[in-house]
Protein backbone atom coordinates (compact mmCIF):
# COMPACT_ATOMS: atom_id res chain seq x y z
CA UNK A 1 0.00 0.00 0.00
CA UNK A 2 2.84 2.22 0.89
CA UNK A 3 4.76 1.38 -2.37
CA UNK A 4 1.58 1.88 -4.43
CA UNK A 5 0.92 5.13 -2.76
CA UNK A 6 4.52 6.11 -3.20
CA UNK A 7 4.45 5.18 -6.88
CA UNK A 8 1.17 6.89 -7.49
CA UNK A 9 2.62 10.39 -7.53
CA UNK A 10 5.28 9.30 -10.03
CA UNK A 11 2.68 7.78 -12.28
CA UNK A 12 0.63 10.92 -12.16
CA UNK A 13 3.69 12.96 -12.97
CA UNK A 14 4.53 10.77 -15.86
CA UNK A 15 1.01 11.05 -17.14
CA UNK A 16 1.10 14.79 -16.76
CA UNK A 17 4.34 14.95 -18.68
CA UNK A 18 2.96 12.71 -21.39
CA UNK A 19 -0.17 14.76 -21.55
CA UNK A 20 1.91 17.93 -21.82
CA UNK A 21 4.03 16.38 -24.54
CA UNK A 22 0.90 15.38 -26.43
CA UNK A 23 -0.46 18.87 -26.04
CA UNK A 24 2.80 20.33 -27.27
CA UNK A 25 2.86 17.98 -30.23
CA UNK A 26 -0.73 18.80 -31.00
CA UNK A 27 -0.01 22.50 -30.69
CA UNK A 28 3.02 22.11 -32.92
CA UNK A 29 1.01 20.25 -35.52
CA UNK A 30 -1.78 22.80 -35.28
CA UNK A 31 0.74 25.61 -35.64
CA UNK A 32 2.31 23.93 -38.66
CA UNK A 33 -1.09 23.43 -40.29
CA UNK A 34 -2.08 27.00 -39.53
CA UNK A 35 1.22 28.28 -40.87
CA UNK A 36 0.73 26.27 -44.08
CA UNK A 37 -2.72 27.65 -44.53
CA UNK A 38 -1.48 31.18 -44.02
CA UNK A 39 1.47 30.81 -46.41
CA UNK A 40 -0.47 29.11 -49.24
CA UNK A 41 -1.86 32.28 -50.94
CA UNK A 42 1.50 34.07 -50.95
CA UNK A 43 3.21 31.05 -52.53
CA UNK A 44 0.51 30.89 -55.19
CA UNK A 45 1.04 34.55 -55.82
CA UNK A 46 4.80 34.00 -56.14
CA UNK A 47 4.15 31.16 -58.53
CA UNK A 48 1.71 33.30 -60.53
CA UNK A 49 4.20 36.17 -60.92
CA UNK A 50 7.20 34.06 -62.02
CA UNK A 51 7.86 33.71 -65.73
CA UNK A 52 8.07 30.08 -66.69
CA UNK A 53 9.23 29.16 -70.17
CA UNK A 54 6.52 27.22 -71.93
CA UNK A 55 6.88 25.73 -75.37
CA UNK A 56 3.91 27.00 -77.36
CA UNK A 57 1.67 24.66 -79.22
CA UNK A 58 1.95 24.70 -83.03
CA UNK A 59 -0.66 26.99 -84.53
CA UNK A 60 -1.61 27.73 -88.13
CA UNK A 61 -0.17 31.03 -89.41
CA UNK A 62 -2.64 33.84 -89.54
CA UNK A 63 -2.57 35.68 -92.94
CA UNK A 64 -1.64 39.29 -92.52
CA UNK A 65 -2.69 42.01 -95.00
CA UNK A 66 0.20 42.97 -97.28
CA UNK A 67 0.50 46.52 -98.59
CA UNK A 68 0.68 46.77 -102.42
CA UNK A 69 4.23 47.22 -103.73
CA UNK A 70 4.75 49.28 -106.89
CA UNK A 71 7.68 47.16 -108.04
CA UNK A 72 5.63 43.95 -107.89
CA UNK A 73 2.79 45.57 -109.79
CA UNK A 74 5.19 46.87 -112.43
CA UNK A 75 6.64 43.40 -112.94
CA UNK A 76 3.17 41.94 -113.21
CA UNK A 77 2.31 44.47 -115.93
CA UNK A 78 5.57 44.02 -117.83
CA UNK A 79 5.42 40.22 -117.87
CA UNK A 80 2.96 39.93 -120.79
CA UNK A 81 4.91 42.55 -122.78
CA UNK A 82 8.20 40.75 -122.25
CA UNK A 83 6.61 37.55 -123.45
CA UNK A 84 5.33 39.22 -126.63
CA UNK A 85 7.17 38.73 -129.91
CA UNK A 86 9.73 41.40 -130.86
CA UNK A 87 8.81 44.00 -133.46
CA UNK A 88 9.77 43.54 -137.09
CA UNK A 89 12.42 45.77 -138.66
CA UNK A 90 14.10 46.01 -142.04
CA UNK A 91 17.83 45.90 -142.82
CA UNK A 92 19.10 46.69 -146.32
CA UNK A 93 22.17 47.45 -148.41
CA UNK A 94 23.15 47.98 -152.05
CA UNK A 95 25.43 46.06 -154.38
CA UNK A 96 27.84 49.00 -154.59
CA UNK A 97 27.99 52.30 -152.76
CA UNK A 98 30.40 54.00 -155.17
CA UNK A 99 29.88 54.11 -158.93
CA UNK A 100 32.70 55.39 -161.14
CA UNK A 101 31.60 57.56 -164.07
CA UNK A 102 34.14 57.59 -166.92
CA UNK A 103 34.06 58.30 -170.65
CA UNK A 104 32.86 54.74 -171.26
CA UNK A 105 30.03 54.95 -168.74
CA UNK A 106 26.82 53.71 -170.36
CA UNK A 107 24.77 53.30 -167.24
CA UNK A 108 24.67 50.69 -164.51
CA UNK A 109 22.33 48.64 -162.35
CA UNK A 110 21.97 48.94 -158.61
CA UNK A 111 20.85 45.86 -156.69
CA UNK A 112 19.08 46.63 -153.42
CA UNK A 113 18.78 43.68 -151.07
CA UNK A 114 17.80 43.23 -147.46
CA UNK A 115 16.05 41.17 -144.82
CA UNK A 116 13.23 41.55 -142.33
CA UNK A 117 14.22 40.87 -138.75
CA UNK A 118 11.68 38.83 -136.74
CA UNK A 119 9.67 38.05 -139.86
CA UNK A 120 6.25 36.51 -139.22
CA UNK A 121 5.56 35.12 -142.68
CA UNK A 122 6.29 31.46 -143.27
CA UNK A 123 6.99 31.65 -147.02
CA UNK A 124 7.87 34.25 -149.63
CA UNK A 125 4.36 34.04 -151.07
CA UNK A 126 2.62 34.79 -147.76
CA UNK A 127 2.26 38.48 -148.61
CA UNK A 128 2.25 39.75 -145.05
CA UNK A 129 4.76 42.52 -145.77
CA UNK A 130 5.24 45.10 -148.52
CA UNK A 131 8.62 46.62 -149.32
CA UNK A 132 9.07 49.90 -151.20
CA UNK A 133 12.50 51.02 -152.46
CA UNK A 134 13.03 54.66 -153.44
CA UNK A 135 16.27 55.96 -155.00
CA UNK A 136 16.44 59.75 -155.19
CA UNK A 137 19.15 61.63 -157.08
CA UNK A 138 20.79 64.98 -156.55
CA UNK A 139 18.26 67.81 -156.08
CA UNK A 140 18.55 70.59 -158.63
CA UNK A 141 16.66 73.54 -160.08
CA UNK A 142 14.38 72.76 -163.02
CA UNK A 143 12.44 75.15 -165.24
CA UNK A 144 9.35 73.93 -167.06
CA UNK A 145 8.12 75.98 -170.02
CA UNK A 146 4.83 75.95 -171.80
CA UNK A 147 4.65 76.53 -175.56
CA UNK A 148 1.66 77.94 -177.40
CA UNK A 149 1.07 78.64 -181.06
CA UNK A 150 1.12 82.40 -181.60
CA UNK A 151 0.64 83.66 -185.16
CA UNK A 152 1.58 80.29 -186.56
CA UNK A 153 4.82 80.15 -184.49
CA UNK A 154 5.40 78.09 -181.36
CA UNK A 155 6.56 80.34 -178.55
CA UNK A 156 7.20 79.95 -174.83
CA UNK A 157 4.27 81.67 -173.20
CA UNK A 158 4.60 80.54 -169.59
CA UNK A 159 7.22 78.98 -167.31
CA UNK A 160 7.68 77.86 -163.71
CA UNK A 161 10.99 77.19 -161.95
CA UNK A 162 11.02 74.47 -159.31
CA UNK A 163 13.66 74.14 -156.60
CA UNK A 164 15.02 70.91 -155.09
CA UNK A 165 13.70 68.68 -157.86
CA UNK A 166 15.32 65.21 -157.74
CA UNK A 167 17.43 64.72 -160.84
CA UNK A 168 16.65 61.01 -160.65
CA UNK A 169 13.77 59.22 -158.98
CA UNK A 170 13.10 55.49 -159.04
CA UNK A 171 10.42 53.49 -157.22
CA UNK A 172 10.29 49.72 -156.87
CA UNK A 173 7.69 47.94 -154.74
CA UNK A 174 6.13 44.56 -154.14
CA UNK A 175 2.73 45.84 -155.24
CA UNK A 176 1.29 49.06 -156.72
CA UNK A 177 1.61 51.93 -154.26
CA UNK A 178 -2.13 52.46 -153.86
CA UNK A 179 -2.36 48.89 -152.52
CA UNK A 180 0.62 49.26 -150.19
CA UNK A 181 -0.34 52.31 -148.13
CA UNK A 182 -2.84 55.12 -147.87
CA UNK A 183 -2.53 58.49 -149.54
CA UNK A 184 -1.65 60.32 -146.33
CA UNK A 185 1.30 57.99 -145.67
CA UNK A 186 2.60 58.32 -149.22
CA UNK A 187 2.38 62.11 -149.04
CA UNK A 188 4.13 62.24 -145.66
CA UNK A 189 7.12 60.22 -146.89
CA UNK A 190 7.12 61.64 -150.46
CA UNK A 191 6.66 58.25 -152.07
CA UNK A 192 5.34 58.27 -155.65
CA UNK A 193 5.54 60.60 -158.63
CA UNK A 194 2.52 62.56 -157.43
CA UNK A 195 4.36 63.39 -154.22
CA UNK A 196 7.85 64.17 -155.51
CA UNK A 197 9.30 67.21 -153.79
CA UNK A 198 8.93 70.20 -156.15
CA UNK A 199 8.92 73.69 -154.68
CA UNK A 200 8.15 76.68 -156.92
CA UNK A 201 10.84 79.34 -156.77
CA UNK A 202 9.55 82.06 -154.41
CA UNK A 203 11.40 84.73 -156.41
CA UNK A 204 9.35 84.00 -159.52
CA UNK A 205 5.69 84.67 -160.26
CA UNK A 206 3.06 83.04 -158.10
CA UNK A 207 1.11 80.64 -160.30
CA UNK A 208 -2.21 79.08 -159.40
CA UNK A 209 -2.51 75.65 -157.84
CA UNK A 210 -3.79 74.21 -161.11
CA UNK A 211 -0.84 75.67 -163.02
CA UNK A 212 1.61 74.18 -160.51
CA UNK A 213 -0.06 70.79 -160.85
CA UNK A 214 0.10 70.94 -164.64
CA UNK A 215 3.76 71.92 -164.67
CA UNK A 216 4.60 69.21 -162.14
CA UNK A 217 3.00 66.60 -164.34
CA UNK A 218 4.93 67.97 -167.31
CA UNK A 219 8.26 67.67 -165.46
CA UNK A 220 7.49 64.10 -164.42
CA UNK A 221 6.41 63.17 -167.94
CA UNK A 222 9.59 64.56 -169.53
CA UNK A 223 11.87 62.90 -166.99
CA UNK A 224 10.12 59.58 -167.44
CA UNK A 225 10.67 59.93 -171.18
CA UNK A 226 14.41 60.46 -170.57
CA UNK A 227 14.58 57.43 -168.27
CA UNK A 228 15.33 59.55 -165.21
CA UNK A 229 12.03 58.78 -163.45
CA UNK A 230 11.35 55.05 -163.18
CA UNK A 231 8.53 53.12 -161.53
CA UNK A 232 8.34 49.33 -161.13
CA UNK A 233 5.19 48.29 -159.24
CA UNK A 234 6.45 44.69 -158.89
CA UNK A 235 10.18 45.40 -158.83
CA UNK A 236 10.76 44.05 -155.30
CA UNK A 237 10.64 40.27 -154.89
CA UNK A 238 10.89 38.11 -151.79
CA UNK A 239 13.32 35.21 -152.15
CA UNK A 240 12.53 33.79 -148.73
CA UNK A 241 10.38 34.44 -145.72
CA UNK A 242 12.53 37.48 -144.88
CA UNK A 243 14.98 38.11 -147.76
CA UNK A 244 14.12 40.45 -150.64
CA UNK A 245 15.89 42.13 -153.56
CA UNK A 246 15.28 44.72 -156.26
CA UNK A 247 17.24 45.79 -159.35
CA UNK A 248 17.11 49.42 -160.50
CA UNK A 249 18.80 50.80 -163.61
CA UNK A 250 20.75 54.07 -163.68
CA UNK A 251 20.98 55.62 -167.17
CA UNK A 252 24.13 57.17 -168.62
CA UNK A 253 22.54 60.64 -168.49
CA UNK A 254 22.08 60.58 -164.72
CA UNK A 255 23.54 63.50 -162.81
CA UNK A 256 26.65 62.72 -160.81
CA UNK A 257 26.47 63.08 -157.04
CA UNK A 258 25.05 61.40 -153.91
CA UNK A 259 21.92 59.28 -154.24
CA UNK A 260 19.66 58.57 -151.28
CA UNK A 261 18.22 55.06 -151.11
CA UNK A 262 15.27 54.56 -148.76
CA UNK A 263 13.73 51.18 -147.98
CA UNK A 264 10.26 51.17 -146.40
CA UNK A 265 8.62 48.17 -144.73
CA UNK A 266 4.82 48.13 -144.62
CA UNK A 267 2.43 45.79 -142.87
CA UNK A 268 -1.35 46.07 -143.23
CA UNK A 269 -0.88 49.45 -144.99
CA UNK A 270 1.09 50.78 -142.03
CA UNK A 271 4.76 51.77 -142.07
CA UNK A 272 6.63 49.80 -139.40
CA UNK A 273 10.32 50.29 -140.33
CA UNK A 274 12.64 52.28 -142.60
CA UNK A 275 16.30 51.97 -143.62
CA UNK A 276 18.47 54.49 -145.53
CA UNK A 277 21.56 53.86 -147.64
CA UNK A 278 23.63 56.34 -149.67
CA UNK A 279 25.07 55.71 -153.13
CA UNK A 280 27.70 58.04 -154.61
CA UNK A 281 28.35 58.54 -158.31
CA UNK A 282 31.84 59.99 -158.86
CA UNK A 283 33.70 60.97 -161.98
CA UNK A 284 36.96 59.15 -162.59
CA UNK A 285 39.90 59.60 -164.92
CA UNK A 286 39.96 62.36 -167.54
CA UNK A 287 36.33 63.31 -166.92
CA UNK A 288 37.06 64.12 -163.28
CA UNK A 289 40.16 66.13 -164.19
CA UNK A 290 38.30 68.23 -166.78
CA UNK A 291 35.33 68.74 -164.45
CA UNK A 292 37.47 69.88 -161.54
CA UNK A 293 39.55 72.10 -163.82
CA UNK A 294 36.48 73.75 -165.34
CA UNK A 295 34.72 74.45 -162.03
CA UNK A 296 37.72 75.20 -159.83
CA UNK A 297 39.71 77.30 -162.37
CA UNK A 298 37.18 78.65 -164.86
CA UNK A 299 39.44 81.45 -166.19
CA UNK A 300 42.31 79.12 -166.98
CA UNK A 301 39.87 76.60 -168.40
CA UNK A 302 38.52 79.27 -170.80
CA UNK A 303 42.02 80.22 -171.92
CA UNK A 304 42.90 76.59 -172.48
CA UNK A 305 39.81 75.93 -174.59
CA UNK A 306 40.52 79.03 -176.74
CA UNK A 307 44.13 77.94 -177.19
CA UNK A 308 43.03 74.43 -178.16
CA UNK A 309 40.50 75.84 -180.63
CA UNK A 310 43.15 78.14 -182.23
CA UNK A 311 45.63 75.29 -182.47
CA UNK A 312 43.05 72.99 -183.99
CA UNK A 313 42.08 75.65 -186.56
CA UNK A 314 45.71 76.36 -187.48
CA UNK A 315 46.50 72.64 -187.76
CA UNK A 316 43.49 72.03 -189.98
CA UNK A 317 44.37 75.00 -192.16
CA UNK A 318 47.94 73.80 -192.51
CA UNK A 319 46.89 70.29 -193.42
CA UNK A 320 44.37 71.36 -196.02
CA UNK A 321 46.70 73.97 -197.51
CA UNK A 322 49.38 71.33 -198.08
CA UNK A 323 46.84 69.04 -199.66
CA UNK A 324 45.71 71.70 -202.14
CA UNK A 325 49.26 72.07 -203.48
Amino acid sequence: MTEAAANHPQTAARRAVARGLRLCAFAAVAAMVLTGLLLLPSDAQQRRGRQVPVSPLPMAPVPQPVAPQPSVQAKAVETPRAAALPDESVQADVSTRNVAVTSSFTGTEIVVFGAIDNSRQATAEAGIYDVVVVIEGVPSKTTARKKDRVGGIWLNTDAITFNNVPSYYAIASTRPLDEVAGEATLIGYEVGFDHVRMEPDPRGPRPSAQAIRDFRNAVVRLKKKDGLYVEEPHGVAFIGKSLFRATIALPATVQVGPFETRVYLFKSERLISQYNVRITLEREGLERFLHDFAFNRPFLYGLATVAIALFAGWAASAIFSKGSH
